[in-house]
């Protein structure tokens, strides 16, 4: 099972107050990057922006003044006439006045940089997928409601769920086929890009991410699928019949016949119960002769003659 998404998503806020002056776009446009999508009407900035201006007016005719002074007394105190600390004050005032101008200058920069937010612009190509506001909407900066919503669909991300077992045949170029069920027939190529690294402790699968393309729009974002790994290959379980098995004080154990066809029991250790057959994790290997409904009386050296078709602990 896989869950599709954008390649790239974003909800776009608004970074100024005011009214909505115009609305470009809706629901289901493409747009390119840098293109309009709305303005707003900003009176109360505009307004800001004016008092700044005027303060940086005001501040460098102030800074002149201050130039000018401290130059003068700069000149008075070469020849005495003033005092050295009636200069210094001078020069003082004129590195406050200076502080003073780039610091208005500094607000204006910054209502300026606001009022630019008053165009509402698409950070990316994409398609609009939520519109929540239109003409003469109020508009909050950074407020909750979200203005627009852009996703690129062009390309999709798809992500998969992998299990344990087939977790380390996964790796990054793998090509897989992801199928859709409102398309029946149809297959689409999806490659793998990237892989989590850890197996999730709550599912023990491998989270995996996979990009198909996606020009045709023929696949929505959001949509359910399914992937097919075609290079992967799952380890495969190693089982036994259950009638080969005996559970002795020891533990559970079978009795693998050697080449030399003396008999060995070997303690193994069980996993999963199939019913017919148990898989086994450790203690025998495929290539051995493992001995179906052993006598209790079975010990370990004992001499055994094969008879018929050997039966062989085998993968599934």
């Amino acid at each position: 099972p896989a869950e599709i998404k954008p390649l790239c998503e974003a909800p776009i806020y608004a970074r100024a107050n005011g009214y909505l002056k115009r609305r470009l776009v809706d629901i289901g446009d493409h747009v390119d990057v840098g293109q309009l999508l709305a303005e707003i009407d900003t009176p109360e900035l505009d307004q800001e922006l004016d008092r700044g201006r005027a303060l940086v007016a005001q501040a460098e005719a102030a800074l002149g003044l201050a130039h000018a002074t401290a130059a003068r007394w700069a000149t008075l105190s070469k020849k005495a006439t003033v005092s050295d600390q009636e200069n210094e004050e001078k020069q003082a005032d004129l590195k406050l006045k200076a502080a003073t101008a780039e610091s208005a200058r500094a607000e204006v920069r910054r209502l300026e940089k606001l009022l630019s937010f008053a165009r509402v612009t698409a950070p990316f190509d994409g398609t609009i997928t939520v519109r929540n506001i239109d003409e003469g909407d109020l508009v909050v900066a950074a407020g909750a409601k979200e203005l627009f919503h852009l996703s690129q669909t062009r390309n999709l991300r798809v992500y998969v769920q992998v299990p344990q077992g087939m977790a380390r045949s996964i790796h990054s170029g793998q090509v897989a086929e992801m199928t859709i069920p409102e398309l029946p027939g149809r297959v689409f190529a999806a490659k793998v890009i990237r892989t989590a690294g850890v197996i999730a402790s709550d599912s023990r699968t491998l989270l995996v991410e996979l990009e198909v393309d996606n020009t045709k729009e023929e696949i929505l974002a959001g949509s359910y699928a399914q992937v097919r790994f075609t290079e992967a290959k799952a380890e495969a379980a190693l089982t036994l019949p259950a009638n080969a098995i005996s559970f002795r004080s020891e533990g559970p154990q079978v009795g693998v016949v050697e080449k030399d066809g003396k008999v060995e029991l070997r303690t193994v250790k069980l996993g999963r119960d199939f019913g017919r057959t148990i898989e086994i994790l450790g203690g025998v290997e495929p290539k051995d002769r493992v001995i179906l409904n052993p006598a209790d009386s079975l010990a370990s050296g004992a001499t055994v003659s094969v008879n018929g078709e050997i039966t062989k602990a085998k993968g599934q």
